[in-house]
């Protein structure tokens, strides 16, 4: 059987302000932005990586804002050369950003498709109104100016469509894509032996904020818990990890820290586990909840609109509310029957194949990307 041809592939420019695919520290953006150009590419397109500048300004700095800007005009500059000056059927037919927001908008996209007359399109876009006044206004502005001008914005979740719809100009369509990744090969998980305790695993970073916030309500779920029913393993560093150790130091016989691993060794430890806690809060989506459930681990976060994304269920229960009592009173009921989580783990992965895998991404983008560079072709 012959299998079928490939289709035409059309040049895109692929960007992402905030951090490059090829960028050299692992993370959610970098590993998303990998995910996107792996789809660009199998959905028939040729994509070419615009790496610089990276434009995040966390500070509020409006002379670094300034700066960046000035940057960016002298390289969107160049790239309109540069793409002018190439045979026709070697110019960009489309120019695709990934991740647009008030800290890291667009700064070269709108520029360069506007002059050379291409669509533009942003996946996972965001707007904030209320930052058009304060440290990060001229930001704000340029990344709604972005947004404005974007024909097609790709959502990952509903958590940013209410806004980006209520601003929807005339013309742009707004499409919910649910988050996907790579499915690697299903593990043998090994079996528990009888009356051992559960495994729990946690993979992410330590750095103050929401991460914090989420590490703080997994200690306290833990401290209600039984602490001979379950072990814990964390994965992850940042400028908090004293300060997550100190948290957990209630039950230090029961959990171990291995700190922050390469992408690579990650899975084994997923695969050695029977649950995958990680409580969420503020998460946008995590693509970590679809690694782990990937891995045929199931998962038990805490409710939001990013998780309710990528999580059916708390390991087959509802999702709990994001307090210490409620997790710890989902953690009971599963720690009560630990035999079922090897099924919940095969559910899961199935849910991720059907729903959240490169190809069904593919399947869903194909049809709506390819007729925008094909109007794009010049």
């Amino acid at each position: 059987m012959t299998a079928p041809a490939r289709p035409s592939a059309f040049p895109v420019v692929f960007h992402a302000p905030l951090k490059p695919p090829d960028h050299p520290t692992p993370s959610g953006d970098r590993t998303v932005a990998r995910l996107f150009l792996q789809v660009l590419d199998r959905i028939g397109f040729m994509p070419w990586l615009a790496r610089e500048p990276r434009t995040r300004d966390g500070q509020g700095d409006a002379q670094a804002q300034a700066r960046l800007i000035e940057r960016a005009e002298r390289e969107a500059a160049r790239l309109i050369d540069h793409f002018r000056d190439l045979p026709s059927l070697g110019r960009p037919r489309l120019w695709f950003t990934y991740h647009v927001y008030y800290k890291a908008p667009d700064l070269i996209g709108p520029v360069v498709s506007r002059a050379l007359g291409i669509p533009y399109v942003i996946a996972e876009a965001s707007r904030s109104p209320k930052r058009l006044h304060g440290p990060w206004a001229r930001f704000a502005a340029l990344a709604e100016a972005a947004i404005d001008q974007a024909r097609l914005v790709l959502c990952p979740t509903q958590r940013d469509f209410p806004a980006l719809a209520a601003a929807k100009p005339p013309g742009q369509r707004l499409l919910l894509v649910p988050p996907f990744l790579g499915l690697p090969p299903a593990p043998d998980r090994p079996p528990r032996a009888e009356g051992d305790p559960v495994r729990l695993v946690t993979v992410a970073m330590t750095r103050p904020g929401a991460k914090m916030d989420s590490y703080r309500l997994l200690a306290e779920a833990l401290g209600r818990i039984d602490p001979a029913t379950w072990t814990l393993t964390v994965i992850g560093g940042g400028e908090a990890e004293v300060e997550t150790h100190r948290l957990f130091q209630p039950f230090r016989e029961q959990v171990r820290f291995l700190g922050a691993l390469p992408p690579d060794e990650i899975p084994p430890h997923l695969a050695e586990a029977d649950l995958f806690v990680w409580p969420g809060l503020d998460e946008a989506f995590g693509m970590v909840y679809l690694e782990a459930q990937a891995q045929s681990l199931p998962v038990l976060a805490c409710d939001g609109p990013g998780v309710r994304a990528v999580v059916a269920s708390a390991a087959g229960h509802p999702l709990p509310a994001p307090t210490p009592e409620a997790f710890a009173g989902t953690l009971g009921q599963i720690l009560a029957t630990p035999d079922t989580l090897r099924g919940l783990g095969r559910d899961a992965r199935e849910r991720i194949a059907r729903n959240h895998s490169l190809d069904a991404a593919a399947e869903q983008l194909a049809p709506v990307l390819r007729p925008l560079a094909e109007g794009g072709r010049r």
